[in-house]
């Protein structure tokens, strides 16, 4: 009987297992590491966050856009002019097409107002359709009255999302208590390069995604380098989206006080 029979090959089976152990933990250090010092690697949040806010934003600005409006029955393109003034003017005139040239819309402050050229009337706009779409658009009337900074009015942070990809960063826009702004959230993803922004997803507060918004075609205006198209893609309609092109914008243009009033909005000019 061997009673203290021993199995030499033990020794050896542990000191394989060994170096592969210390392979995995060098691995998991190495990619900790990088990790680290990528996230450390990213620029200032406020920077980049200013940047945002002041992308299309001017002490006065003057445009001629086009707003594409497409569902799954039909598809149609408004051509216009607008001007803003600070962060509470807006004026947009319709130019074509001839069925709705002539259409206005003035917004100072919190209020709004319509103008219909066929029934030669202006119309005020109550808070009970502001919530409605704006010439058919995915956009409403809210979206034109309200102006909010993701600076002043959310706050924000880096986030992580699944499938990053490296040439972006990710921010995450939570509304501050007390204001009255629909959205749970937005995601933000921002190119690293130029910190221009490649798209926008709006949260409701139950965190169902409720609309896209998606920037392209990177172009110089007035010389600032903006996105040209803004593609808005809401969430709970199938087949619906609507496309805004800027073909001029001016920035910091001279503007009379005279171009956001409801004689204006009569003027059909």
């Amino acid at each position: 009987m061997k009673l203290f029979s021993r199995n030499f090959s033990t020794p050896a089976s542990h000191s394989s297992i060994l170096p592969a152990c210390l392979v995995i933990l060098a691995i998991i250090f190495f990619a900790s590491s990088y990790l680290n010092s990528a996230q450390d690697s990213r620029p200032d949040v406020n920077k980049i966050v200013k940047k945002l806010d002041e992308l299309f934003r001017a002490d006065s600005s003057y445009a001629e856009l086009e707003m594409t409006i497409v569902t799954p029955h039909w598809t149609r393109t408004l051509k216009m002019k607008a001007w803003t003034k600070g962060m509470d003017k807006t004026f947009i005139r319709i130019l074509a097409p001839a069925k709705e040239r002539g259409v206005a819309t003035l917004r100072i402050g919190t209020e709004m107002w319509n103008y219909l050229p066929r029934v030669n009337k202006v119309i005020k706009i109550p808070p009970s359709m502001m919530m409605s779409s704006w010439m058919g658009s995915d956009f409403t009337n809210d979206d034109l009255v309200k102006e909010y900074t993701f600076f002043d009015d959310y706050t924000y942070a880096y986030t992580e999302i699944d499938n990053p990809q490296p040439d972006l960063l990710y921010i995450k826009f939570t509304p501050k208590e007390g204001r009255p702004i629909v959205w749970g959230y937005v995601l933000t993803a921002i190119r690293r390069r130029d910190y221009l922004p490649v798209w926008q997803k709006y949260y409701d507060e139950k965190g169902q995604l409720m609309r896209v918004m998606e920037f392209k075609e990177i172009k110089e205006f007035d010389g600032r380098k903006i996105p040209a198209v803004l593609e808005l893609i809401p969430q709970n309609k199938k087949g619906h989206k609507t496309i805004i092109r800027y073909l001029e914008l001016d920035f910091n243009p001279v503007l009379a006080d005279e171009i956001f009033s409801l004689r204006n909005l009569r003027s059909r000019g």
